[in-house]
């Protein structure tokens, strides 16, 4: 006979929020922010918060939160990898056929977090999605580890997997024809790429006195900014 636990649902609710009460943030000397020494741009800036996460210890500072809602409005959000930044946009890439390729396929918009913890920080970056064509997408996967193409070979993402050992099979198999065809490739993948309309940079403070610079695309394609309280 298995033991009894003791505890009730109120000592175990007590107990959780407990522990969260107890959890701190940013138990660390955070770097400054001046808004007014912030570029006209917000790529440059991102591409310096990022290094300079890095630098700091941020682990996996290149993943980020995608947030994608399907037909009807409602939401989903999953963490994924940032394969690029540049002035096309923010870079990521998933089969076409997986929950989020079809969301952005029926609602081509879509929204970033980045969370960098030892340096206090967090980008979120709204805007349009556009899915790169077959060759990009190819040139995409083919920067990638063995392991992802493995990965990308296994396909079937989002769809209902009728057993573990199936999954086992089935990337026991791509991970044989990975290592054998390098270039091998995988139909559905896709790059996609988020033309920002809209980007906000947080630089916390651990007397709550946050810093919120936002940029916001204009209709000619200017960028302008302000500040928002935290």
């Amino acid at each position: 006979m298995g033991t009894m636990n003791s505890e009730s649902d109120d000592d175990r609710q007590d107990s959780f929020r407990a522990l969260l009460r107890s959890l701190r943030m940013w138990d660390t000397t955070l770097p400054p922010f001046d808004p007014a020494s912030a570029p006209a741009d917000p790529l440059p800036l991102f591409q310096q918060w990022l290094r300079e996460a890095a630098a700091a210890g941020s682990p996996e500072p290149h993943t980020m939160n995608l947030a994608t809602a399907d037909a009807g409005g409602r939401p989903s959000v999953r963490t994924l990898m940032l394969h690029d930044a540049d002035e096309r946009g923010w870079h990521f890439a998933t089969h076409r056929t997986s929950r989020k390729g079809r969301e952005l396929a029926a609602r081509p918009e879509a929204a970033l977090s980045f969370y960098w913890p030892a340096v206090g920080r967090q980008v979120r970056i709204r805007g349009t999605v556009t899915a790169a064509g077959p060759a990009e997408s190819r040139a995409d996967l083919a920067k990638r580890s063995t392991g992802a193409l493995a990965a990308a070979l296994v396909g079937h993402q989002s769809e209902t997997l009728p057993s573990y050992e199936e999954l086992e099979r089935a990337s026991d198999a791509a991970g044989e024809r990975a290592a054998r065809e390098p270039a091998a490739p995988a139909d559905s993948w896709t790059l996609y790429v988020l033309r920002a309309e809209e980007a906000e940079f947080f630089q916390g403070d651990a007397r709550r006195r946050h810093v919120r610079l936002v940029y916001r695309r204009t209709a000619e394609g200017a960028w302008v900014t302000e500040l928002l309280w935290p």
